[in-house]
């Protein structure tokens, strides 16, 4: 059965993007730091690799619209499968030349939507407000945190606004010396 899974790279004090965090500056200064785990090919060897493995073969994306703007909806695809954009307002122009790019007004279509289309494989979530959006929704399965170790101090926080308390349980932990990866499951 397919889960929706939110995979987001994030220092130790809940920062996933660093200040001045504009449409000029995506991710902020110093948001590569929180990705250098990746390694030069975005595919790390050892463990570490084996979840960038488990993350890409996801079957459908779910994405907040300042997420997809800021890499215009990674040019209307991203490994061939469809990718429902959260947003209230309509889409730019430019999504017409997308036919694999959906835009969806609430978060519970978007995912029921995007689990249909995956079938079997996971739901990879990106953005910070979509994730609020979809564990207040009670749509979130899972969450993989890349745990960097770093302190940001300032940036855009992943868990800024959240409606309630949110119990999780730990499936899983990699640990690297670049980074602590952490799947959480979202208890019901």
């Amino acid at each position: 059965m397919s889960r929706s899974v939110l995979y987001m790279s994030m220092s130790l004090d809940g920062y996933i993007a660093g200040p001045n965090d504009t449409p000029d500056n995506p991710g902020g200064d110093g948001f590569m730091r929180l990705h250098e785990w990746y390694g030069e090919n975005f595919h790390p060897k050892g463990p570490a690799g084996e979840v960038v493995d488990e993350e890409n073969a996801y079957g459908a994306i779910v994405a907040g619209r300042r997420t997809v703007e800021q890499v215009d909806h990674w040019g209307g695809e991203r490994n061939g499968v469809r990718i429902f954009v959260v947003s209230h307002r309509p889409p730019g122009p430019s999504v017409a030349n997308y036919p694999l790019v959906t835009y969806v007004t609430d978060i519970v279509s978007a995912m029921a939507q995007a689990k249909a289309e995956a079938l079997e494989r996971n739901v990879l979530v990106h953005g910070a407000y979509t994730a609020q959006r979809a564990l207040e929704a009670g749509v979130l399965d899972e969450l993989q945190i890349h745990l960097i170790p770093v302190l940001f101090g300032d940036g855009r926080r992943l868990f800024d606004v959240l409606p309630s308390r949110v119990e999780l349980e730990i499936v899983r932990v990699v640990d690297t010396p670049q980074a602590t990866h952490i799947r959480y499951r979202v208890r019901s």
